[in-house]
């Protein structure tokens, strides 16, 4: 049942909006305050879901309430309530953060509405939290060595400014996890994380993925489309598998570095963004430069941060880590009980060589969970784990 103050000096129009709320059908636990200082005390004591509070109150008027409300717990919806002369003020508040506004006396159908609006609201903030949460487990960073432990200080130190990160690796090593760490770590992280596969996407259709395209540019262009930097504006954008990259297309790339602006494909017009570049590969990109296959003036711009992520084999002292992490989100996807795994199992594990990274030990741990013992066993291990 949703909890609701009414913050109201006016008694008789305090009794209307409690009767009213009250009734709804049992939806709604209405409390009230009879000014905006006691008001403020329910609020810090108690959590509410909605908060309708009146304008012109002595002690502490309604702009008061609102904007000490949004400093106390900002995620509560607050619609106010006006006067006739108070209108203005009312349509101010919206700036300030207030939800909606209802006028005196209160219509019930717009009342109840508002109300509905708000708490609706209310509940799509609180799953978009509670997704960010979910979201941010899932890229979470597993493991003490040394080799780990010294990516987390370099993202702790990186992620706050914009510089742009160089991330390489072999394979399934978890190089899209450090892209996701550095973007959910920075002042980006409300706006969008944009990933491109540059190894997935054709040569042809690279620069139309990345810079979008106007209609008629090429025989498919229907309409004109926006391209990944444009989605990424305000936000991160990460480029994976970067090496793949043709090399007409690290040519428009490096500008867009240069000059924070693209241009779409077919198009001379030139688009400003605001776009923190993450590349990754797990190629020797120092290589490929030697043999003409990438610019090495783009190179310099993506490095100034490098970040390379060690294969398994060199972190060995992190698999009892993983092992444990896999086995209780495999489980918890499947809905069965967390099997543990017996310390020669793990020891076993440890002494495997992992040509396929974290990618390929996740894959062995969800075999062993699905055809192993109650306890995986070092039998287990010979049986199902063999390379």
């Amino acid at each position: 049942m949703a909890k609701i103050l009414v913050i109201e000096d006016e008694a008789a129009i305090r009794r209307v909006l409690v009767k009213i709320l009250s009734e709804e059908n049992n939806k709604y636990e209405v409390f009230e305050a009879e000014d905006g200082l006691s008001g403020i005390e329910k609020i810090k004591a108690e959590d509410y879901d909605l908060v309708l509070c009146d304008i012109k109150m002595p002690k502490m008027d309604g702009v008061e309430v609102l904007e000490a409300i949004k400093k106390i717990k900002p995620e509560i919806p607050i619609v106010m309530i006006s006067g006739h002369g108070d209108l203005d003020t009312a349509v101010n508040t919206m700036r300030l953060g207030a939800f909606d506004y209802i006028s005196k006396p209160p219509d019930l159908n717009r009342l109840l509405n508002t109300v509905r609006n708000a708490l609706d609201r209310k509940e799509l903030v609180v799953e978009n939290k509670m997704l960010k949460k979910k979201v941010s487990k899932n890229y979470e960073m597993i493991g003490e060595s040394k080799a780990i432990s010294d990516i987390k200080s370099i993202i702790e130190k990186v992620a706050a400014t914009d510089a742009r990160v160089l991330i390489t690796g072999p394979n399934g090593t978890g190089k899209e996890l450090v892209a996701h760490w550095i973007h959910q770590k920075s002042d980006r992280s409300k706006g969008p994380m944009i990933e491109v596969n540059c190894a997935a996407i054709p040569g042809e259709l690279i620069e139309s993925e990345l810079f979008g395209h106007v209609k008629g540019a090429f025989t498919s262009a229907n309409k004109d489309r926006a391209g990944k930097f444009e989605a990424a504006n305000g936000g991160t954008i990460f480029l994976d598998e970067i090496g793949d990259m043709s090399l007409s297309a690290q040519a428009k790339v490096l500008r867009a570095l240069q000059e924070n602006k693209i241009q779409r494909v077919g198009s001379d017009k030139d688009i400003k963004v605001d776009v923190r570049v993450v590349a990754a590969t797990n190629k020797d990109l120092k290589k490929e430069i030697a043999e003409n296959k990438f610019r090495e003036d783009l190179y310099h711009r993506l490095a100034v941060i490098l970040v390379k992520v060690p294969a398994l084999n060199d972190r060995r002292d992190d698999i009892p880590l993983l092992i444990e992490y896999f086995a209780k989100k495999i489980s918890g996807e499947q809905g069965s009980p967390i099997k543990t795994f017996s310390a020669k199992a793990i020891k076993q594990l440890q002494q495997y060589d992992w040509t396929g990274n974290i990618r390929e030990l996740r894959n062995v741990v969800e075999r062993l969970i699905i055809l192993g013992g109650n306890e995986v066993s070092e039998e287990d291990v010979k049986l199902f784990a063999a390379k």
